[in-house]
């Protein structure tokens, strides 16, 4: 086990595969951002204007946060009927309830239309977004890890990583163009709703490069493993989610503290940064979002790298930097944004992008190695997302309460800092994991007696 021994595929169809990953995690990530990108900036006027104006943000970050606590279920579904059925089929359904969702807010009547029905049904649009997000991440990271081999697994990986990046990107740009243009007034009326009926046509064009690929190797030769035990020795399949919770609950545990300093710093440092750069500095929001925007260019180019070196020197070092970098540039990152200026502020947020870079760079690769075949969508979507309704659900509200209570940065911080620390923690308990053969993973052993006979087979080698 400590050599890829699945034949590597061939170039020009793991690149298909990279790419079908990215450019629908890119879409599903420009619909999750674009909604928590419009909370910051409009939400609160459209949909609960009856209230003060922070509290308004604090309730329209409430309903961003809904989205989260679907993230769960959907792993759970997803992740279940994707070790069953099929990587491929589980993320072409994925995009498209994303997708409906968020062409359906862009056609949503306001508050001042039909009252209070309508942060109701925009609560649910939002809860369908999560649900769809929850098992969109497994299975494109899965699609792409399982198709190579193990000596650039990090790298390739990482292509589907650049999907938030990219869907920050697109998010951002294309609010950034319409503040730009219109008014005030015309943003606020109906400019607000183009990018949301914009993913009716990304949508269109991600549908059209899934279904062109193929199913993972990797899971069809599990697949028929499985079906030749039961049909010779009568063996029946536990249930995935079952399956890990038995054979790899501290794996899922080490993915779930990991994902904490990355989720909470991300939401702080993007969608968060747009109250506080607003509110508490005077700054405009077209000035906020090019900050973004520039930032989450670099932020694309960098995880590619971070996969690279992970393959290089390992998994859990290139995490480590990550979670400690967060951690200590923090506070260098508000003091940046309180100067007021535009290239401080970018250089606060570009900063702490390429840090967060790499503990998301590494992930895809690092959470699919913990975990055997037939229940890999279902213990790598389970940690990712479980976490992400403690991490990254209550940041940007947990941020922006802090600071009308405090009127400082500096609890925000310690926030991050905290975050930080424990994913430093769960990183020290894992095990490095780059050499794995995702072919052999054993789901008969824990994922912490996997990994130690792999590195015993790695010495006998």
């Amino acid at each position: 086990m400590a050599s890829a021994t699945t034949p590597p595929r061939p170039p020009g169809n793991l690149k298909r595969i990279v790419a079908a990953s990215l450019i629908g995690t890119t879409i599903e990530w420009y619909d999750f951002f674009l909604y928590g990108s419009a909370a910051a900036l409009v939400f609160n006027k459209l949909f609960f204007p009856e209230s003060d104006p922070l509290v308004g943000t604090l309730l329209s970050f409430l309903t961003y946060a809904v989205g989260f606590a679907a993230r769960p279920l959907g792993a759970l579904v997803f992740g279940h009927y994707g070790d069953r059925l099929g990587r491929k089929k589980l993320l072409v359904l994925s995009l498209l309830m994303m997708g409906g969702a968020t062409f359906a807010i862009g056609l949503l009547p306001t508050h001042a239309a039909i009252g209070s029905a309508a942060p109701v049904l925009l609560t649910v649009l939002r809860l369908v977004q999560g649900f769809a997000l929850g098992g969109e991440w497994g299975g494109a990271v899965l699609l792409v890890s399982e198709h190579g081999d193990a000596k650039r697994r990090g790298f390739w990986a990482s292509w589907p990583q650049t999907g938030a990046p990219a869907g920050q990107l697109l998010a951002t740009g294309v609010l950034s163009a319409l503040t730009a243009l219109l008014s005030d007034a015309a943003f606020t009326s109906w400019g607000w709703r183009v990018p949301f009926l914009l993913s009716g046509v990304l949508v269109i064009v991600g549908l059209w490069i899934r279904l062109s690929v193929d199913e993972s190797p990797v899971f069809k030769a599990a697949l028929a493993a499985a079906e030749e035990r039961k049909g010779s020795a009568g063996q029946v399949e536990k249930m995935p989610l079952v399956a890990v919770l038995r054979h790899h609950w501290r794996d899922v545990l080490v993915a779930m503290g990991a994902r904490m300093a990355e989720n909470i710093s991300y939401y702080v440092i993007t969608a968060f940064i747009l109250v506080y750069a607003t509110t508490s500095t005077g700054l405009s929001k077209q000035t906020a979002l090019n900050a973004v925007l520039i930032a989450s260019a670099v932020h694309f180019a960098v995880i590619p790298a971070w996969g690279a070196l992970s393959d290089r020197i390992g998994r859990k070092p290139v995490y480590l930097i990550g979670a400690v970098g967060v951690g200590a540039w923090m506070f260098p990152f508000f003091a940046l944004i309180d100067t007021k200026s535009f290239g401080s502020l970018l250089l606060a947020v570009t900063v702490g992008l390429v840090l967060h870079g790499a503990m998301y760079a590494p992930q895809a690769a690092f959470f699919s190695e913990m975990f055997a075949t037939r229940m890999r969508y279902s213990g790598a979507s389970i940690g990712a997302q479980f976490s992400s309704v403690a991490a990254g659900a209550p940041a940007p509200l947990i941020a922006t309460a802090l600071l009308a209570d405090h009127g400082t940065p500096t609890p925000i911080a310690l926030y991050v800092i905290a975050a930080a620390l424990l994913t430093v923690v769960a990183i020290g308990c894992a095990k490095e994991t780059r050499h794995r053969d995702l072919a052999e993973v054993d789901g008969a052993e824990s994922g912490a007696a996997a990994r130690e006979t792999a590195a015993a087979d790695a010495r006998t080698a």
